[in-house]
């Protein structure tokens, strides 16, 4: 169940969640953002690229949306030995001057989305591919060590 309301569009993530560092817009999705110049719009357009963050026992798991984009086009960065950052930009079709549009709809633009990995994260061993439109980034975990609870005497 989604903590924010459906009034603010179908998102998935959580506001309360501590490892995400996604920026909320409050007025997306509000009848007055058509208003918004056409530069603006293409760059929150893609901006909010869609992501599922799974955990398993071995690893991280998260899947990106990223429909027409090719690898190149799409750069997987880990920063600040803590901070997983996917970053790209979908060009704007070249526009022919005898061309007339009837309706645009795909977004193009930059988008940048980051996310604090757990201490767990094995940073050195991050891997991705892109298959059909879907990029994976598997983030492997290392085995947590329980610290060892060791009995003190008590003297008199």
């Amino acid at each position: 169940m989604s903590l924010i309301p459906s009034f603010f569009g179908n998102r998935r993530s959580n506001v309360f969640d501590p490892f995400s560092l996604d920026i909320w817009d409050p007025l997306e999705g509000f009848p007055f953002s058509s208003n918004i110049p056409s530069s603006a719009q293409e760059t929150t357009a893609v901006a909010n690229a869609r992501i599922d963050w799974k955990e398993t026992p071995e690893a991280h798991l998260f899947k990106v949306d990223l429909p027409g984009l090719k690898k190149e086009e799409v750069k997987v960065e880990v920063e600040g030995g803590s901070v997983l950052q996917i970053s790209g930009e979908r060009r704007k079709e070249q526009e022919e001057k005898n061309d007339k549009w009837h309706r645009v709809e795909r977004s193009s633009g930059k988008f940048l989305r980051r996310f604090r990995l757990p201490e767990n994260a094995k940073l050195d061993d991050v891997k991705a591919a892109m298959e059909n439109g879907v990029l994976t980034v598997t983030v492997p975990k290392e085995e947590v060590k329980k610290s060892e609870v060791k009995a003190i005497d008590i003297s008199s």
